[in-house]
């Protein structure tokens, strides 16, 4: 849950989730809607199917207890399974988060940006020939709490720092500059064009497949809008009549990688039979049923505007 989130987000759903699942057991044992529902509002719902599959996994074959095992299980890469093994199991591994490779490269004036090609395998061998071996968890530990606590990002305490007659960037006056900031990726654009399907006083959602964005969550029924193609028509592909031309309601929302934007159309209900195309299952789903599945924070802003407009 850390992974991308602050802590003071991640605690009352860390609190919320061991209520639910108490044990790696009991995670292995949950559908993973059931999961997707307990994750609802954190984001990033791949962490939430990785950490269910790595649940499985664990419950079928034991816990790994070294850094090379942990690599094995779904979502853990370098950085958590090193964390794990040194702070859960002692195993003499070192580790390099964001924190620690902030200070790192101050301490030895890495100028090179994040990403820029064997800057990372620099860090980490920095970071082993540091490390404590019979303390390895605790050295990590404390590692990463100097990077978040005084080595920050901005205003750096360097006053405060146990390091600072060795830091070569402090040395030279570059301790704000160094490291660089990262090359942002280059945003897209995601339209959808919605299908607002009211059947009685439930409305049609259906869900998505496990891979991909929104991966296992519920949704309106979307269709992507492509060049060229109309929302109408990119609806009526997946056997959905849009009632208006035009839409009744927009929500834009900014994504990690993506700017994403959702048009809701009024839709008549499509044929009983059959799935629609792209998705693993539907439903009618009444309010009430709403807090118990996994939806994603815009679509869940989408449904209320739709319940709120009338739909």
């Amino acid at each position: 849950m850390l992974q991308q989130t602050q802590v003071a987000t991640v605690i009352p759903y860390f609190e919320r989730f061991l209520q639910c699942f108490p044990s790696v057991e009991a995670l292995a044992r949950a559908p993973l809607p059931e999961v997707l529902a307990q994750w609802k509002g954190l984001g990033y719902y791949s962490r939430a199917r990785n950490l269910h599959r790595a649940a499985q996994t664990i419950a079928e074959r034991g816990m790994p207890s070294t850094a090379v095992g942990l690599r094995e299980l779904p979502g853990f890469g370098r950085y958590t399974a090193a964390a794990v093994a040194s702070l859960a199991f002692g195993e003499p591994v070192a580790l390099v988060d964001g924190n620690v490779a902030r200070v790192l490269a101050r301490l030895w004036a890495l100028a090179d940006a994040p990403g820029a090609p064997g800057r990372e395998e620099r860090l980490w061998a920095e970071a082993e020939a540091l490390l404590e071996p019979a303390r390895a968890g605790e050295f990590n530990e404390a590692l990463m709490e100097l990077g978040a606590l005084v080595c920050t990002p901005a205003n750096p305490r360097c006053e405060a720092c146990p390091w600072e007659e060795r830091c070569e960037a402090r040395r030279r006056g570059q301790e704000e500059q160094i490291p660089p900031p990262r090359t942002r990726p280059t945003r897209t654009r995601l339209e959808l064009a919605c299908a607002v399907v009211v059947v009685g006083k439930k409305l049609l959602l259906a869900r998505r497949p496990e891979k991909g964005l929104f991966g296992g969550l519920w949704e309106l029924p979307c269709a992507p809008l492509q060049r060229g193609t109309t929302p109408v028509g990119a609806l009526r592909t997946m056997g959905l009549e849009a009632l208006e031309a035009r839409p009744f309601a927009r929500v834009r929302r900014t994504l990690t990688h993506r700017d994403l934007s959702l048009r809701l159309f009024r839709c008549r209900p499509p044929p009983p039979e059959g799935i629609l195309p792209g998705y693993l299952e539907q439903r009618l789903v009444g309010r009430r049923e709403l807090a118990s599945l996994g939806i994603a924070t815009a679509m869940a802003q989408a449904i209320e505007l739709a319940l709120a407009r009338g739909g």
